[in-house]
């Protein structure tokens, strides 16, 4: 028996688990399965490590991508680099810390970017918004980060301007505002200030079209959800662990 898991609050509408239920079902493995372990502190996997001593991989959601890093034995190159961790590989008692976000994050945002998509404002500070910084990083894109919370490294939502967004044209959701069941929220801008030459990428998949979305499609902006993004993720995880098949 091996067992996987996803670590996380709220995990109501999970999309790992479903995934890698049927991912097992398809392949045969009638000895694997994988649990939703819904936790309201990040010091409870210490409890689900010693309940589940057959755990050999795990992956982390919000809000815990960024907390989890203490409790790791040894980092990927990425996960030092941006202190955010959404994948573990358990083995002999010792935890690797890998972050998948930023692989499937690049190759599902590049599927719609545009010549004209050259700066991005991201929306959120969480783990999810690290992995984007490092991939903006990367593809040479630069960015200013938008935030709830009064920062000198971040920029509030009421001080974004028709003039910012105009130059800023790739707006990245990476917060959970629009998630199910508060499908009724989207980050505070100014939508009328949205046109066709934008990009908004919302994180969020569920629902696959958030009001966030709603409001670029209106636009006729380019848009795109998280779906594709969690597949590519999940599968990078999967051959993270995939000596344990």
């Amino acid at each position: 028996m091996k067992e996987f898991g996803l670590i996380g609050f709220p995990l109501t509408h999970s999309f790992s688990k479903k995934y890698f239920t049927n991912k097992f079902a398809e392949l045969q493995y009638n000895q694997y399965t994988y649990w939703n372990f819904e936790i309201e502190s990040i010091q409870e996997i210490t409890n689900i490590l010693q309940s589940h001593p057959n755990l050999v991989g795990l992956n982390v959601t919000i809000p815990y991508k960024k907390s989890v890093i203490s409790y790791l034995n040894d980092l990927s190159p990425v996960v030092k680099e941006i202190q955010a961790c959404n994948c573990i590989k358990i083995k002999d008692g010792q935890l690797f810390g890998f972050n998948t976000d930023v692989i499937g994050f690049e190759k599902s945002f590049l599927e719609k970017k545009q010549d004209t998509h050259l700066k991005a404002l991201i929306l959120g500070t969480g783990g999810a918004s690290a992995a984007v910084q490092w991939v903006l990083k990367n593809l040479k894109i630069p960015y200013i980060i938008v935030s709830r919370k009064k920062d000198s490294n971040y920029l509030l939502y009421e001080a974004v301007t028709q003039n910012i967004l105009n130059e800023y044209n790739i707006i990245i959701n990476t917060s959970p505002i629009g998630t199910y069941p508060t499908i009724d929220e989207c980050p505070l801008l100014n939508y009328d200030w949205i046109n066709e030459t934008h990009y908004l990428y919302d994180l969020v998949y569920n629902p696959s079209e958030t009001l966030f979305l709603k409001h670029g499609k209106i636009k006729n902006a380019t848009i795109k959800n998280g779906a594709d993004m969690l597949k590519i993720q999940a599968e990078e995880s999967w051959k993270i662990w995939g000596n344990y098949i």
